[in-house]
């Protein structure tokens, strides 16, 4: 378990790097902001001046897309060789000269694999073999209609979940083996599941926008469409997000608001008593089961004293389809057993300590800044929030700080989605 330590950190040299030079014409704009609005409103108003095409581009230069007709297989290691999450999927079907609504079929993630795995495993059969009968729903090509219910959950056949084969090592060297995972193609799986949604921004949209979008919209990441080109030509994530404002630091919009202390915040948001935890002798699949079910990207593993001593979150999957070793000597795949594995299999290949597994804490008397310097640092996800006596008392996620940057004025949105995305319970749109 590490420990997210208090202490001051100076920031030294010239603001060189595209996201400090963002954070400067924030600086510009919250230096000529009305005297009487509040902090927030302030920075409401700046971002709402930026256009969204400032935010600069990944290292990576080239927009990671996949054609509909890749494998499933071939999709896995793909997003796991490039450390993302999800990728836009090109429809290779479409007429030549169709606008970009029409040439997306969507976003595929992590988060929909591993629903599909737990179709498989769902099965009342246990196998991995038989064929793939998606349910029948009428076709959906426009990536809009897509979105229309990207957040929806699909429909499962399995009346037990967790038989002897869906959680042994026999049935993934069974799936990946087969030529079912091999030759399933992203398009083909489309109709077991929903989409992560597939709403881009034009460039002229503003940074509010996108903000609000990634947090109070629960988007992990935001496609910024060409019109003229029509295409995606960038695409902005949570964590990206978290790097921009880690190189803000040190500007008086970001310390004014960076140097609070998480409780004066009313952070976590997520309470102790709402944390969704997996025992280390449960199977590993039940933590992918409990993050579909619960809407969660990641679970701690606590052992039988209720201390967290691991972190599985959404992408581990990948290790379990692309890393035979980790499971083909276990009969039965723990929780327990699983981090062990997957621990070993990166010090092994990668020569690195694997941080992925571990549990990240803090407690509510350190800074927002610290979190933030954590996060990007670490390229994790989420900190755990711990108590005096080392119990888990929260979680904090990117998505809960971000939404403590910006707020949705009322009526912000207007007619913006249009029925495309559904709309939080707490929305005023």
């Amino acid at each position: 378990m590490k420990e997210i330590r208090t202490g001051g950190s100076s920031r030294s040299g010239e603001m060189s790097s595209q996201e400090a030079k963002l954070g400067l014409q924030v600086e510009d704009l919250w230096d000529v902001q009305e005297p009487q609005l509040s902090p927030s409103e302030k920075l409401n108003a700046c971002f709402e001046s930026i256009p969204v095409s400032a935010f600069p581009h990944s290292t990576n230069t080239q927009v990671i897309e996949i054609n509909s007709d890749t494998s499933v297989a071939e999709a896995v290691k793909l997003m796991a060789q490039h450390k993302v999450l999800s990728v836009p999927v090109l429809d290779v079907d479409a007429p030549e000269g169709a606008s970009w609504i029409d040439r997306y079929l969507g976003i595929i993630e992590f988060a929909g694999i591993v629903v599909w795995i737990l179709h498989q495993s769902e099965k009342k059969d246990g196998s991995a073999n038989t064929d793939f009968i998606p349910d029948s729903e009428p076709p959906m090509s426009p990536a809009v209609a897509r979105a229309a219910s990207g957040m929806s959950s699909p429909k499962y056949k399995g009346a037990n979940p967790f038989d002897d084969a869906s959680i042994s090592g026999d049935f993934f060297e069974a799936l990946t083996n087969s030529e079912f995972y091999k030759n399933a193609k992203v398009r083909d799986i489309s109709g077991s599941f929903r989409w992560a949604p597939f709403l881009a921004l034009q460039t002229s949209n503003s940074f509010l926008t996108m903000l609000l979008l990634l947090s109070k919209y629960r988007m992990k990441s935001v496609p910024v469409v060409d019109l003229g080109a029509g295409k995606i030509e960038n695409i902005i994530t949570q964590s990206a997000v978290i790097h921009m404002l880690e190189e803000c630091a040190g500007l008086q919009w970001f310390e004014s608001w960076g140097t609070k202390k998480l409780s004066e915040l009313g952070l976590p948001l997520m309470k102790a008593n709402r944390v969704v935890k997996l025992s280390e002798d449960e199977p590993v699949l039940q933590a992918f089961k409990l993050m579909r079910q619960k809407g969660v990207g990641a679970v701690p593993v606590v052992d039988s004293g209720g201390r967290a001593i691991g972190n599985i979150s959404i992408r581990d999957i990948q290790f379990l389809l692309l890393a035979p070793a980790i499971h083909k000597n276990h009969r039965s795949i723990t929780a327990k057993c699983f981090l062990s594995a997957v621990r070993s299999y990166l010090e092994e290949n990668q020569k690195s300590t694997p941080i992925l597994t571990d549990v990240v804490t803090c407690t509510t008397d350190i800074s927002l800044k610290e979190i933030i310097m954590k996060l990007n640092s670490m390229k994790i996800h989420r900190v755990y929030v711990v108590n005096d006596e080392g119990n888990l008392d929260g979680v904090i996620t990117v998505r809960d700080i971000i939404s403590k940057l910006v707020h949705e004025p009322r009526g912000y949105f207007g007619d913006f989605f249009d029925g495309v995305l559904p709309q939080p319970l707490n929305s005023r749109v």
